[in-house]
């Protein structure tokens, strides 16, 4: 584990110190939990992002299959 050190603000500091009495937790677990959250927000919003990029590549393709026909072709056997 590596260890940050963080500059925060008055409310910062007091609100965190609050949450952690209020939680039961540490101040660093409280500090933890809320990047590990920003973090996975951050990675989702990348995933969709990339997915919406993607969206329509094989738009302009015309020597694909008709996947409507073989999807109706596989839902036959």
């Amino acid at each position: 584990m590596t260890t940050a050190q963080v500059t925060l603000s008055e409310s910062e500091s007091h609100a965190i110190q609050t949450l952690s009495e209020i939680k039961g937790k540490t101040q660093e677990e409280i500090l933890r939990q809320a990047i590990e959250q920003f973090l996975t927000q951050h990675q989702t919003e990348n995933r969709l992002a990339a997915l919406r990029q993607a969206r329509g590549i094989w738009q302009e393709r015309h020597d694909l299959p008709d996947f409507v026909a073989l999807r109706n072709e596989w839902d036959r056997s």
